[in-house]
């Protein structure tokens, strides 16, 4: 299995030959799910004592296992969050699988650390974060959140034993405090630390303030149930694209000494674009953010940005001891593991980094605008069309509309139908508990074309 022979030399000519249809294809498929027991059926049984050989193995995934998954890439795939690699991107994540890197370390993995922290510098620099600032790649949204905020707890009991921050006393529960808008990965990754979460109301613009937080923090003093040590704020929220007032949230952070940690796993790829990097003013105040590239920087799964103000911080929050650890710490470098809950990790930044060097970051600029602008295209698409209503105005690539007359069973058989029918992949979501439809728009290659068809299904 560890020997390169003729069988391997096959196989990797028919993955390669596999690999470049894919990557030729314009569109690709939408594909779709199908039943366990039909693929059953089609499958069989390839766990085996001998093996099914590599031939084989790549005859199933081809033509059975593949078509059973979405093409997320699909330029109508509009659900949830997409992501749509760049060519590059996906071609170097062929590399990095076949390079064997660790890359939770510089001893083992330099080279690929120092790429990536290049990658990680243009995203803090960005949001305006300063040159001591640092990160790493990490799976995603979820993991960066619960890292993030590891590190804020741990801040807020130094700061506690020393006298130098908040008290955190006695009996009352440690809390996050955020929006109910924020991402559900928030109070997931609150229950993982045992820690509370303050909910805090917001007004008809769903958007988190400063004078909200201040207020909320007030009467939490007043009862007395909560220390409050990190503010969660959301920069893009998944199901409507919303922005909270992180210049506001900032203020009233500095003033109590709060750790402010941004959420922008989807919106924060929206600093790139020119025309959208002042809805997120005060992201240069916060100690930590999330932003994912393989959501809206079009770097293929799995990969986010995890940045810290102060890295030193997380370090010390996050390193983990051994004695068989002790030569890596011992060179005194830049070692990711570090700086979140993990200790093994791939090099998941390389093909985002790659992507960055191959075509420039004018380039993603110019690809996220794009996005943008038919976004912008889709609602007024919907506006001009007597039977949806847009829910809100779109702040980034999220457009919200409903459909006049429809209940949840309309729009889930409108979205079973372009789904298997190969059309598009658009699910409905829900909002204050009624069902709508929903647009997710960060594939540079969505067109208005397409924005049409699927709005012309909806008559």
């Amino acid at each position: 299995m560890h020997r390169w022979t003729e069988d391997e030399e096959r196989l990797s000519e028919a993955i390669f030959a596999y690999s470049i249809e894919r990557l030729r294809l314009d569109p690709v498929p939408l594909d779709g799910p199908k039943p366990p027991e039909e693929l059953e059926r089609l499958v069989g049984r390839t766990i085996t004592p001998g093996g099914i050989g590599g031939l084989e193995a790549l005859r199933i995934f081809g033509d059975v296992l593949a078509p059973a998954c979405s093409s997320i890439d699909h330029p109508r795939s509009l659900s949830f969050i997409p992501c749509a690699p760049t060519q590059a991107a996906k071609l170097f994540d062929l590399v990095v699988g076949a390079s064997s890197i660790y890359a939770g370390s510089w001893l083992e993995g330099a080279g690929a650390v120092f790429a990536e922290n290049q990658a990680l510098r243009w995203v803090a620099d960005l949001a305006g974060f300063p040159a001591g600032a640092g990160g790493v790649f990490v799976q995603g949204g979820t993991l960066g959140n619960l890292s993030g905020l590891v590190a804020a707890r741990y801040r807020a009991r130094r700061a506690a034993e020393r006298g130098d921050g908040p008290a955190l006393r006695p009996g009352r529960r440690l809390a996050v405090a955020t929006s109910p808008e924020a991402h559900s990965s928030v109070r997931s990754v609150s229950d993982v630390m045992d820690v509370e979460v303050l909910e805090v109301e917001v007004g008809p613009d769903r958007r988190l303030s400063g004078p909200a937080l201040a207020d909320a923090l007030e009467r939490c003093e007043r009862q007395g149930d909560l220390d409050v040590f990190a503010v969660v704020a959301s920069a893009g929220t998944t199901n409507l694209g919303i922005i909270d007032d992180i210049a506001s949230l900032a203020d009233v952070a500095e003033d109590r000494g709060l750790w402010l940690h941004v959420d922008g796993a989807y919106g924060l790829a929206a600093l790139a674009a020119p025309s959208a990097r002042h809805r997120f003013a005060g992201i240069e105040r916060a100690d930590s953010f999330v932003v994912d590239p393989h959501k809206w920087l079009f770097s293929p799964f799995d990969c986010a940005a995890l940045v810290y103000r102060d890295p030193e911080i997380a370090r010390a929050a996050h390193a983990q001891h051994a004695g068989y650890l002790e030569p890596i710490g011992a060179l005194g470098q830049w070692d990711p593991s570090d700086y979140a809950v993990h200790l093994s990790r791939r090099a998941r930044g390389l093909p985002f980094w790659f992507s960055i060097a191959t075509y420039g970051t004018d380039a993603y600029a110019q690809a996220v605008e794009r996005t943008l602008v038919v976004a912008r295209y889709a609602a007024d698409q919907v506006l001009a069309r007597d039977e949806l209503e847009l829910l809100r105005e779109p702040e980034l690539s999220v457009v919200c509309f409903r459909r006049l007359g429809w209940g949840r069973e309309e729009y889930y058989g409108w979205s079973d139908r372009l789904r298997t029918a190969g059309v598009a992949l658009v699910t409905p979501t829900t909002v204050d508990g009624e069902v709508v439809a929903r647009f997710a728009i960060i594939n540079p290659t969505t067109s208005e074309a397409d924005i049409e068809l699927i709005l012309d299904s909806m008559r």
